[in-house]
């Protein structure tokens, strides 16, 4: 007992220094703050009466500069969140920002809701990674911020590339990756980092409220969603189904999620380049979170949403910078080398939905998932997402001189010590069927499958469109 009267003491003491320790930082913090010269900072390309407001940053920027950078938030948790307490032995954090050309108001204001409503003790250092912005004091005048510290890429590299630059500087044993135009609420930081502490291999986001691109409002999103996603790897949240919501006693509990938007999460730095970091051959923006996703989950870990953690994000409508191969060609790269590495004979419905994505160069990154062990497409399918639907899209060597699409579905099972077992089912339509849902794995008569497909469309002065088996080494 007296044992445990000292381990209780000295627990309390612990307590006690890192309370008086936080405070004498939050004096210096206040200190720091107050020395930025905030107003000089926001002066420079600031909106002038006359200008489009959203040219510059596809958001209402004089909305954003008539907000204050240290606004108050409606705490937007559940009332059950207020009630938990955190140890304060949490492991700190790196956090990194990246961004380019982004407007002032709002990189300041995403840095300063940070410095404003975390522990002291659990942030070690902010990591701003400027890819290449128009100016370069973007950054670097934010240096004078408690905890920033700035990276400025010499050539544009984009969020994938420049967000592993930011964890290969990173001092702490926990990455939090942030966007720059965004305002982490209430506790925000607490729970993310227990999960991490609890279970270094789970990857965890908070749940990401809106703050409105035309007003700036920041408004609740709804805590049942999850993330989502189609065959042309289209990111979507989704409700929680019945089922799930019922199993959820607790609103406080992880909510297990396919797929992360991929702007805002947590993961154990061992872990992140245990995994392979991100895939640096993707360009700009986009996909990365699919890759890192299936990755995840097929690789021994797991990704959550926690619910009592919320950050307010800006979405907009458009991307307000140029991307050197367009739009849609850097997101067909990138998305097509997410398919030919980690989605097996699935890809195919991926070439069905997007038919450009056909021929492009993809790369290779074959040898990782080798390497990590990593489980197959079908045990994601199987374990993670069975909601997952077969969208089979319109199929066409030449969309002007469609004129229809025999679809045959062929499933050949062959077992040892068994005869084969064959069940055929052929549907014309024109349009072909929005759904297609594979029986699930339970539903096979033997455990080794062989599932192949085969696609004929008819058009004048068209070669038949032959794919490839699901499966390498069977024909069709």
């Amino acid at each position: 007992m007296a044992g445990a009267a000292e381990s209780g003491t000295s627990a309390t003491k612990k307590k006690k220094m890192i309370t008086g320790n936080m405070r004498l930082r939050f004096m210096e913090w206040d200190d720091l703050l107050e020395e930025f010269e905030e107003k000089n900072y926001l002066n420079a390309r600031r909106w002038k009466p006359g200008q489009d407001p959203y040219k510059l940053y596809a958001f209402n920027q004089r909305e954003s500069e008539r907000i204050p950078s240290n606004r108050v938030l409606r705490d937007t948790r559940h009332y059950r969140c207020t009630t938990l307490h955190y140890n304060p032995d949490l492991p700190s954090t790196s956090i990194v920002i990246t961004f380019h050309n982004e407007a002032r108001s709002t990189l300041l204001r995403t840095i300063r809701s940070v410095l404003n409503r975390t522990p002291v003790h659990l942030i070690h250092e902010i990591i701003l990674v400027d890819d290449y912005s128009g100016d370069a004091n973007d950054c670097l005048l934010l240096t004078k911020l408690p905890k920033v510290k700035c990276l400025r890429n010499d050539r544009r590299e984009g969020l994938i590339r420049s967000r592993v630059r930011g964890a290969d500087a990173a001092k702490a044993g926990v990455l939090t990756f942030l966007d720059s135009h965004c305002e982490v609420n209430k506790d925000w930081l607490p729970p993310l980092l227990r999960r991490i502490k609890e279970d270094p291999t789970c990857v965890v986001s908070p749940v990401i409220d809106i703050i409105n691109m035309d007003t700036f409002a920041y408004v609740a999103a709804s805590s049942d969603l999850r993330g989502g996603f189609d065959w042309s790897l289209h990111f979507k949240w989704e409700q929680l189904s019945a089922e799930q919501k019922a199993r959820r006693a607790d609103p406080t509990e992880p909510i297990k999620t396919p797929i992360i938007a991929g702007g805002l999460f947590v993961i154990d730095k061992s872990w992140f380049n245990h995994l392979g970091k991100y895939d640096t051959a993707m360009d700009i923006w986009g996909g990365e979170n699919f890759e890192i996703s299936f990755r995840v989950w097929m690789c021994g870990g797991s990704l959550e949403i926690i619910p009592c953690s919320r950050v307010g994000h800006v979405f907009r409508k458009k991307h307000p910078y140029i991307f050197p191969e367009g739009n849609a060609n850097t997101y067909i790269k990138n998305t097509r080398r997410t398919t030919e590495v980690w989605m097996d004979e699935f890809k195919l419905f991926y070439y069905s939905a997007r038919p450009a994505a056909r021929g492009k160069s993809y790369g290779d990154r074959e040898e990782l998932r080798k390497s990590l062990k990593c489980k197959s497409f079908k045990w994601y399918l199987d374990n993670v997402y069975p909601e997952l639907n077969l969208h089979i899209p319109t199929l066409a060597a030449d969309p002007i001189t469609y004129l229809s699409l025999s679809l045959t579905l062929t499933y050949t099972l062959s077992c040892t010590h068994a005869r084969m077992h064959a069940h055929t089912h052929t549907h014309i339509h024109s349009p072909p069927p929005e759904k297609w849902v594979l029986p699930t794995s339970d539903e096979w008569p033997c455990d080794e499958l062989f599932l192949f497909v085969h696609l004929k469309i008819d058009c004048n002065s068209v070669q038949t469109l032959f794919e490839e088996a699901f499966m390498p080494g069977h024909g069709t």
